[in-house]
């Protein structure tokens, strides 16, 4: 995790456990002027608009207190939703067994994204079977990752 998440880790996280909610994780895409903060939370009972509002609103007043980001910025929540976004090794575990699209953040035998089923976790790497072989990546080498769904099955 950078150190710009982290630390907007660090301010969101108490706020969105306190409303009953998981912090799932963060999108933060810093594009000068047109900068974009994607809060996603997770409950056992799902997530409503109602809710991401409700916590939309008590982040911005945690933020306009600390100011943690530099100049404009569009702050957005959501729930994760069936293709969510994967970010730390437990949510890897967690989904062990579902298929998963993978980016890298360098190329890996000449490409960057792959798509197969979640083996597991072994210490810090993701496992992933694809085209009958296992590919092994460390969390550090993920750019992004999502949960594939499949339907009708």
């Amino acid at each position: 995790m950078a150190i710009k998440d982290a630390a907007l880790h660090a301010l969101i996280e108490p706020v969105v456990s306190a409303m009953g909610f998981e912090l799932w994780g963060i999108d933060y895409l810093s594009q000068g002027k047109h900068s974009r903060l994607v809060i996603y939370i997770d409950h056992e009972d799902g997530v409503s608009v109602d809710d991401c509002a409700d916590v939309s609103r008590q982040v911005s007043a945690v933020f306009d207190v600390e100011d943690p980001i530099a100049g404009e910025y569009r702050l957005e929540v959501s729930s994760p939703g069936m293709d969510r976004p994967l970010f730390t090794l437990e949510q890897f575990e967690r989904y062990a067994g579902h298929v998963v699209a993978v980016k890298l953040r360098v190329p890996f035998d000449g490409r960057r994204k792959f798509q197969g089923l979640l083996a597991g976790i072994e210490g810090d790497e993701v496992l992933l079977q694809l085209d009958g072989e296992e590919y092994c990546f460390p969390i550090e080498s993920i750019d992004q990752a999502r949960v594939v769904p499949q339907f009708g099955q």
